[in-house]
């Protein structure tokens, strides 16, 4: 009777309303559900541990190395970390399959799947390999990036900017921009969240020079009495519409020398911009005048008889030294009257053309020590293979039509020659024939510039007989000065 009792009083506990239960009554379902809850609680562990060891013993297991989830920069590179695989102390890693490409050059999620199968028994694993764009995007500015100068009264127009991400490229449209006082503040965003502020101070003053450009070169070479024009200009400012332009210098084409125009534009802020222009004013061209030129010396046993055939013949030659051979054989030359002129130091085109600053090393070199031996600074130059030469090309495109102008604007002259003598084609012709080659190019409608080698023996030896047939046949011979007119050739580089 007792226990139908309880039965009953259980079974109306159970089919009323939680509301309506008493005290006890709820703590009797609580107990039941408990008992319950860990019933199925204890079934699921024993089942789950019944599944792993079902795998453990009966199913092929992978091992990943490293992370399940990998985490790639954008255009970066996936290096596979490895896997292993086992089964009951048996390893499978060679059996397992991978599948899945990794394109970094697109950010995603990208699943890398490991499989295995044996005995009929197949299990697999995946990686997922994320390529992400954690870089943040540059602003660029096209002027000061701290500073923002700004021409007086007027208004900043935000177009001196740009903005790059290394993933999504040209974001500059996406950039905002907030002026605050004298402060401009820069914000942009790329696609994958990251974000670059950056601010600028404007100040309201011009600052840039005006642009000054002349229709004509920088340095214009005039031959004594020629006309002189004054360069026209153009002249332009980012602020200011009334530049004022100051020419100054005097150019006198009735004597030789070296003049100078200087050209001054100012802007109403002080903005200065000066281009000073050289006039050089040349002898006038001297046809039928031999100028005897020599490279390459001075040489003991060569040079220092040509020396004593000038002396006996009474002829001023022009000397282009190097850095070889004796001192007193420049000093000898100096004092004897002739032209002491530069060629190289090394001779080694590798070095002189291999850029403007070596050429101009190298003339140094030489240059000091024509002026240590002479005491007199020359400006006269001869370029190693002449203004025409190609090889250096091999070591500096375009080097000689920078070096033609340069050397001009610091105040050297240089020398080519129309004649050559053919004494350094290496032993080839005796000294009548090089005699020859020289005579049969003379002419009294032309400057004769003739190019020798004072460290040939072959060259002294053809120098007297071409010296004779000049004197005989109505020529001057003159060395060469600094206003002497310039003989040069097509520049090929």
């Amino acid at each position: 009777m007792r226990k139908r009792l309880i039965h009953k009083n259980n079974y109306k506990i159970y089919h009323r309303p939680y509301s309506e239960l008493n005290v006890l009554e709820k703590k009797r379902v609580a107990e039941a559900c408990f008992r319950k809850i860990t019933v199925c609680a204890l079934f699921l562990v024993i089942g789950i541990c019944f599944l792993a060891l079902y795998r453990i013993l009966f199913l092929p297991r992978i091992f990943l190395e490293g992370s399940r989830v990998m985490k790639i920069e954008y255009q970066g590179q996936y290096i596979e970390p490895g896997f292993l695989s086992s089964y009951q102390g048996m390893d499978l890693s060679s059996k397992v399959k991978v599948s899945g490409e990794v394109d970094t050059s697109e950010v995603g999620s990208y699943p890398i799947t490991y499989e295995v199968s044996y005995q009929g028994h197949f299990v697999s694993k995946t990686r997922i390999v994320k390529v992400v764009d954690s870089k943040k995007p540059k602003i660029k500015f096209l002027s000061n990036p701290d500073t923002l100068y700004i021409c007086p009264n007027t208004k900043y127009l935000f177009d001196d900017y740009v903005a790059v991400d290394d993933y999504d490229g040209d974001i500059t449209k996406e950039v905002k921009v907030k002026q605050s006082g004298d402060i401009v503040k820069y914000v942009v965003s790329d696609s994958s969240g990251n974000k670059v502020v950056k601010e600028r101070k404007i100040y309201y003053k011009d600052i840039e020079k005006p642009t000054l450009e002349l229709d004509s070169a920088n340095v214009i070479s005039l031959t004594v009495g020629d006309d002189f024009t004054d360069s026209m200009y153009q002249v332009s400012d980012n602020c200011d519409d009334n530049i004022k332009v100051k020419v100054s210098g005097e150019v006198d084409t009735s004597k030789v020398g070296s003049y100078v125009r200087n050209y001054v534009a100012t802007d109403s802020s002080g903005n200065k911009t000066k281009i000073v222009q050289k006039v050089m004013v040349f002898e006038p061209t001297k046809k039928g005048v031999i100028y005897l030129t020599f490279d390459d010396g001075p040489r003991s046993g060569t040079t220092d008889i040509i020396l004593n055939i000038l002396k006996e013949k009474g002829i001023k030659a022009t000397f282009f030294v190097t850095s070889g051979g004796p001192d007193d054989l420049i000093r000898r030359a100096y004092d004897e009257g002739h032209a002491i002129g530069l060629h190289t130091a090394s001779h080694d085109y590798s070095v002189v053309y291999s850029s403007s600053d070596s050429y101009f090393n190298d003339l140094k070199i030489v240059s000091d020590r024509v002026e240590k031996v002479t005491g007199k600074k020359s400006m006269l130059i001869r370029f190693p293979g002449g203004s025409s030469n190609t090889i250096s090309r091999k070591y500096s495109p375009n080097i000689m039509s920078y070096l033609t102008e340069e050397v001009l604007r610091r105040g050297y002259h240089y020398y080519d020659w129309n004649i050559d003598s053919r004494d350094a084609e290496g032993g080839r012709f005796t000294a009548d024939e090089i005699a020859n080659f020289v005579i049969s190019n003379l002419s009294h409608d032309k400057v004769n510039m003739v190019l020798m080698h004072d460290t040939k023996v072959v060259t002294k030896d053809a120098l007297a007989k071409i010296i004779d047939y000049g004197k005989n046949n109505g020529y001057e011979f003159d060395k060469i000065h600094l206003f002497t007119d310039m003989v040069v050739q097509h520049v090929n580089n």
